[in-house]
């Protein structure tokens, strides 16, 4: 019989990219200076983020509920939205999109452990959400997923693989649904062509 053994766990091979003390005064500032501020300082929040690493574009709106790890290992695009109560688990890259929706409750999850090793090994594997797609709330994604331009992941759902582009995944796991936009969005180029989308309408 194999023995779980949590006493000889490491983490000695795994970097978090900045000192343990640096970690710290983030947590410290995370939980007042962040989190107490008023609903619409959104410039103060995204100040705060970019003075510890984290690369956060033009007009990002981050609620002060929201939870980021370590926020170096964080990229926003420009004009995205992070809920409230949205949690960034960035032990790994997390990078997220221009004009992207990460809604309330969801989790953002690049950490894991080795299911068939003793000792309980770390995996870390990155996220990435690109332009337009759409984290619908409370929705966990797991490591490793990249969820396409205009993909969306729908509410409560559970994301173990990628969303295609232009594609709405929903259930636990989970699968696809239907398509976002029209057929004149082209997987080439969706982004591009939601202008297409909107004349023809």
């Amino acid at each position: 019989m194999v023995n779980i053994r949590l006493d000889q766990y490491s983490q000695e091979e795994y970097s978090r990219g900045r000192s343990g003390l640096y970690c710290l005064l983030w947590w410290f500032v995370q939980g007042t200076l962040f989190r107490f501020s008023l609903h619409n300082m959104y410039n103060w929040r995204r100040f705060l983020l970019n003075s510890f690493g984290a690369k956060l574009g033009l007009g990002v709106h981050v609620r002060p509920s929201a939870k980021f790890t370590y926020p170096w290992k964080v990229t926003i695009g420009e004009y995205s939205w992070i809920g409230d109560n949205v949690e960034f688990y960035s032990l790994d890259e997390i990078v997220i999109g221009s004009h992207c929706v990460i809604s309330q409750n969801s989790y953002l999850c690049t950490g894991s452990h080795k299911l068939n090793d003793p000792t309980f090994g770390l995996i870390t594997k990155p996220i990435n959400v690109k332009d337009g797609a759409w984290v619908a709330s409370d929705v966990f994604v797991y490591p490793g997923v990249t969820i396409h331009e205009l993909g969306v992941a729908g509410a409560r759902s559970t994301i173990f693989k990628d969303i295609p582009a232009n594609e709405v995944h929903i259930g636990f796991p989970a699968a696809f649904h239907k398509y976002r936009f029209p057929e004149e969005v082209t997987k080439e180029n969706p982004v591009a062509s939601i202008a297409q989308v909107h004349r023809i309408k």
